[in-house]
């Protein structure tokens, strides 16, 4: 058997607040700090496995892929909702999945298990395992630091293996029924119903087959955290029953932050834009300061690029075409008072996010892989997709919005 050198398995947990103030342990996320030996190791292995395991992934799991990104997960699961929305008589539940220290929970026989079924070769498997087992790990807190102890569960966060394998572990996990998707993005999973006739059955079943699914592989569903959306625009609606899980009843929200975008149940924008301008606007006031020391015009211009209008395109592919002429309005704003700083007019966010959904897009056609890509259909001449037919100006709005075809995202097929 392969066998991982000791000096490999060392690591030390440093505990970093995960906010400003610390209300208990749970208020600290363990970070690993390892060797330079290690952290080649891990990568080594973690480029032949994407390899080797790439084409058998599932096709919602969106972390760590190539060609697939957070905006590609939002933008698949909005589609879901919409496309679904069109017609009549239905709603979609959404629940937003929470794990209790999810890496932790890496049993490596299991994940030996799963390794062999995705076809990786026995020896990196046993490589592998060993790595993850008696791992001999010390805790430190600023002067102070812990005994050692031997760690054989789990995989050490801050490792560039740990959240591809925990996607490995994951990958078994699915949805049966069409009519539920499972969305996942590492640690980040999301249950979509989409309901028809007030029939919850399937949705209902899938969130209790996750649950088993999570106590046959050692991982916790935490209640307390998991909550869940529903989107419901029909005339005549009546109040729904709540949903349980292991007899804990989930708590439904009006909002959430969702791998970074804010959705909300009446899918506007209007929250999720919010935090943007709040965050553009805190970081006008550094670039008014460089400019009173009189940095150059290039380096200002550079500093908005990675600072300011990087907060200003986030996910923006989500969002843009959705959002309201208020909405645009507000960002705008913060583009000119950059301009005015700056002594030049920055790229306008409609050019930006033009730009980004044709790149997107055509980075999608060229990838069979991609859920998406089943939605670009050439028509008969070859010189352009089919648009999505529509009932609604709500999932038109979005289909403009996002990198999925329509009258507005003209490319010419590629052979």
């Amino acid at each position: 058997m392969c066998k991982v050198p000791s000096c490999f398995k060392r690591s030390t947990i440093i505990p970093i607040p995960k906010k400003p103030k610390i209300t208990g342990l749970n208020g600290y996320r363990p970070v690993a700090l390892t060797s330079v030996v290690m952290k080649a190791f891990e990568r080594l292995v973690s480029a032949y496995l994407k390899d080797i395991t790439g084409p058998l992934l599932d096709p919602l799991q969106f972390a760590y892929r190539a060609n697939r990104s957070v905006d590609d997960a939002v933008n698949m699961g909005l589609h879901y909702i919409l496309q679904h929305l069109d017609k009549p008589g239905t709603y979609a539940r959404i629940l937003f999945v929470d794990f209790s220290s999810a890496f932790n929970t890496i049993i490596p026989h299991l994940l030996l298990s799963k390794l062999t079924q995705l076809s990786v070769p026995t020896s990196i498997c046993q490589w592998i395992t060993n790595f993850l087992t008696d791992r001999q790990q010390i805790v430190r807190l600023g002067k102070f630091s812990s005994e050692t102890r031997t760690i054989s569960t789990g995989a050490p966060q801050g490792c560039v293996l740990s959240p591809l394998l925990f996607s490995l572990y994951t990958n078994d996990c699915a949805a049966k029924d069409p009519s539920v998707k499972l969305l996942k993005f590492a640690d980040d999973t999301t249950l979509i119903g989409l309901i028809r006739d007030g029939d919850e059955s399937a949705y209902r079943q899938e969130v209790q087959e996750l649950a088993v699914w999570c106590s046959y592989n050692n991982l916790e569903l935490n209640t307390l955290k998991t909550v869940e959306m529903i989107v419901d625009f029909r005339r005549n609606t009546s109040a729904l029953s709540p949903l349980t899980i292991m007899n804990n009843t989930v708590a439904t929200v009006e909002s959430f932050r969702f791998l970074g975008t804010t959705i909300s149940q009446d899918l506007k924008w209007e929250f999720h834009i919010d935090s943007i301008v709040k965050k553009a606007q805190q970081r006008l006031y550094f670039l008014r300061q460089l400019r009173k020391f009189n940095l150059p015009q290039e380096l200002l211009m550079q500093f908005y690029s990675a600072v300011i209008e990087s907060v200003l395109c986030t996910s923006i592919t989500v969002w843009f075409g959705s959002a309201t002429k208020s909405d645009i309005g507000r960002l705008q704003r913060i583009v000119r008072t950059a301009g005015r700083i700056i002594g030049t007019s920055p790229p306008a966010l409609q050019e930006l996010h033009s730009s980004r959904v044709s790149k997107r897009a055509s980075k999608i056609i060229l990838d069979p892989s991609h859920p998406g890509h089943f939605l670009f259909e050439p028509l008969p001449s070859g010189r352009r997709y089919r648009a999505l037919s529509t009932r609604i100006a709500r999932h038109k709005k979005f289909l403009s919005s996002g990198h999925l075809p329509h009258e507005h995202l003209n490319l010419s097929p590629r052979e």
